[in-house]
């Protein structure tokens, strides 16, 4: 029986990339929200999920990291997948018949450049897969879209110009998770631990809490905070550390991490996808 890999979006979007680029032997499996594909995995629906997690244009992806926590699932890989923005036309049109060019609110702006350069009025759609295929369905030459070249491969599209994008360095980050943890491995490039903690209500308590992984030689990578249930007291923080929790520095670290915390949760134990400086 063939895997499945569930991702957030329409075929075509960049997340359906990413598990082709990840995993090209699962078939990928469509989900409308992320809800959906953090359920389609612990239902047994799929084997893996594709989350995206973070862009180095836009930011975090927001809700992602208040999922991660209760979704029951463990991070077994990451992936990176550089965003090349195409605008993609219907059969026939060409770049100077192009009036507006239909995307994700998110999209729009990381090429606002090309667009101005070229008269072309942006228009927000709520997926970028969805903008391929509406222009595709409706079949106006004035009309493109801004998506991925696997859009315009699943839609009949052509792409009029590629890579717009105005920044050459716009990727994505993005989680693989499944239903077990697999904390065996040792990648090439490292491995990477993720986890969540909450810090008790003393003075200086994440300070005190993260000197252990200075005094360790222990590189964190990430650390990012976010409220917990709409509460300005209670502060979560989900942090990416370079190492493996039975490295004996990862060890010490994560014990003296306890002595300021209410609470740690090891999300993910996996191989650094690339070298971290």
């Amino acid at each position: 029986m063939t895997k499945r890999i569930a991702f957030q979006g329409e075929p075509g979007a960049y997340s359906h990339e990413a598990c082709r680029d990840a995993r090209p032997d699962m078939e990928p499996l469509a989900c409308r929200t992320f809800e959906d594909v953090i359920e389609s995995v612990r239902s047994g629906q799929a084997d893996l999920a594709m989350l995206p997690v973070e862009n180095t244009t836009y930011g975090r992806v927001a809700d992602i990291h208040r999922l991660l926590p209760h979704s029951g699932l463990h991070i077994v890989d990451e992936a990176f997948v550089r965003v090349h923005i195409n605008l993609l036309g219907v059969p026939g049109a060409q770049l100077d018949d192009i009036t507006e060019a239909h995307s994700h609110l998110v999209l729009l702006p990381q090429c606002a450049g090309f667009l101005k350069e070229h008269d072309i009025r942006g228009r927000v759609s709520p997926d970028n897969a969805r903008a391929a295929r509406e222009v595709a369905e409706a079949g106006e030459k004035h009309s493109a879209a801004l998506a991925s070249e696997l859009a315009a491969e699943i839609y009949g599209l052509n792409v009029l110009a590629r890579h717009i994008e105005d920044r050459g360095d716009n990727t994505t980050r993005f989680l693989v998770m499944s239903r077990q943890a697999d904390d065996s491995r040792r990648g090439t490039h490292g491995m990477i631990t993720s986890f969540v903690f909450q810090v008790r209500n003393i003075p200086a308590a994440l300070y005190k809490a993260l000197g252990g992984f200075a005094t360790n030689g222990i590189n964190m990578t990430k650390l990012e905070s976010y409220m917990v249930d709409g509460s300005f007291t209670a502060t979560q923080f989900y942090s990416d550390i370079v190492g493996h929790p039975d490295d004996r520095n990862v060890q010490l670290a994560m014990e003296e991490l306890a002595h300021f915390t209410t609470n740690v949760e090891i999300l993910g134990v996996y191989p650094a996808a690339q070298p971290r400086g």
